[in-house]
């Protein structure tokens, strides 16, 4: 463990992970003080028409699990058995993600959870500061600049160490870059993201089903829509920036509504406030980032989006931010030095983060055209099948992600074993009718050894 005189870290963002974060670490016996750009959701109105629904899957149970605040966390949750597919003709299908209830993920609101976890920091010992916007940082002399936007007014204080929790447009990020050039990179979608609402039935109840994410597969764009806790549904519209449709075409709400009702219409019956939404909700941006560095030696380190943003198209950006969490807090207790635990983290953590960018990026592709394509279908039928027969071996990729704590990289390198596997073995085929078992059992065997934690 670190012996530090003042055994105190100063977090940068209170958000979901800087939240979860600060309890695990003062229950470690640290001085944790946050800083939030932002007001106190608690008391004041939340950012709105920027959240996307969360889905918290095992990797982020287990953290919450390991923080003591699950149960906590798991009232407000909705679980989601699957994808609800909706497509331009016939009957919406469901596509299960695992094989029974027990293989499920659980849709959140970014509120809900983030008023959660910060009460319960608090409740560990945490200070917040509210409306604290990082200003200016002198690493060397540990000092730091705050501003409050409401006022203009500086707060500066000392420091021996800061954790960037503070998201993608990270301010510690940027003040570590003018110190230390970090190699950034941010690779842009050509999608942009829109949210609107589905409101609950007059008695309070969804109005489509409760327990699955919804999901209208067009191609090169598709909407999504994930349940709330009060009955209602966050939908989220994915375009591209140019072309047509995208929002260079769609810019008031009747021309929204205009495409809804084109390509969406079941979705459009249910969204009475979509010109409302629309034109008060402005789009966001979807990327990619990449750093060379995380940490500058004992002096600051950056985790979760800060450090890693990626695209949502996985459901697994806040699971990868609370593994972070775990991951820092262990190192922190391993390692004698901050610098040594930074440097531990990084290494730990960093090829995991590459990895499942890496596979929201190629997730993006798979729900928006794929989930409609039969050949898709009867892979992911082989797919079933080869795990029903080897379950220790045929592991899915949606598996290995999101209900075991396979790493990132490990999933990735089997992921695309499997698909080779999967493709080669359907190729000609519209039916598992004519597969060769026998052979199949060679291959899988060969190239895959049995996954640690599978069964």
């Amino acid at each position: 463990m670190i012996a530090t005189p003042s055994r105190s870290l100063s977090i940068i963002g209170a958000g979901l992970a800087g939240s979860l974060l600060a309890i695990l670490l003062s229950r470690q016996g640290w001085r944790i003080t946050l800083y939030e750009r932002r007001g106190d959701p608690r008391v004041s109105d939340y950012e709105s028409g920027r959240s996307i629904n969360l889905a918290l899957a095992e990797r982020g149970r287990n953290a919450l699990r390991q923080a003591g605040v699950e149960d906590a966390v798991m009232a407000k949750a909705v679980m989601m058995r699957g994808r609800m597919v909706h497509p331009r003709q016939g009957q919406p299908q469901l596509q299960r993600y695992g094989r029974d209830d027990s293989e499920v993920i659980w849709s959140i609101h970014r509120r809900d959870l983030n008023t959660t976890l910060l009460q319960l920091a608090e409740d560990a010992g945490a200070t917040v500061h509210f409306h604290r916007r990082l200003h200016t940082v002198d690493f060397d002399a540990g000092y730091a600049r705050f501003i409050d936007d409401r006022d203009d007014q500086p707060h500066d204080i000392r420091f021996d160490t800061l954790i960037g929790a503070d998201g993608a447009g990270s301010a510690l990020r940027a003040a570590m870059n003018r110190k230390q050039p970090l190699d950034e990179r941010t690779e842009f979608l050509d999608h942009s993201y829109k949210e609107l609402e589905i409101p609950p039935t007059a008695d309070g109840g969804f109005r489509i089903e409760a327990n699955a994410l919804h999901i209208w597969p067009r191609g090169h764009y598709m909407c999504i829509a994930l349940p709330n806790h009060e009955g209602t549904f966050t939908v989220t519209l994915f375009l591209p920036n140019e072309g047509d449709p995208s929002f260079a075409t769609t810019n008031s709400g009747a021309e929204a509504e205009a495409l809804f009702a084109r390509d969406f219409p079941d979705a459009l019956a249910l969204i009475p406030n979509l010109r409302r939404d629309w034109e008060e909700h402005p789009p966001g941006l979807l990327g990619t980032l990449h750093l060379a560095h995380w940490h500058l030696q004992g002096r600051a380190v950056l985790l979760g989006d800060a450090a890693h943003a990626m695209v949502p198209f996985h459901g697994q950006g806040m699971n990868c931010a609370f593994e972070d969490c775990i991951a820092l807090a262990g190192h922190l207790l391993e390692q004698d030095s901050l610098a040594e635990a930074f440097a531990a983290f990084e290494a730990d953590r960093k090829p995991n983060a590459q990895a499942i960018q890496q596979m929201a990026l190629e997730n993006y592709l798979e729900m928006r055209d794929r989930v409609a394509d039969p050949q898709f279908l009867l892979q992911r039928e082989l797919e079933q099948a080869l795990q029903a027969r080897w379950p220790t071996r045929f592991v899915p990729h949606y598996t290995m992600v999101t209900f075991l704590h396979t790493p990132y990289a490990v999933a990735l390198e089997r992921t695309e074993l499997q698909r080779h596997i999967l493709q080669d073995a359907t190729a000609g085929h519209d039916s598992l009718d004519r597969i060769d078992w026998t052979a199949l059992e060679r291959i899988v065997h060969a190239q895959l050894p049995v996954l640690e934690g599978a069964h």
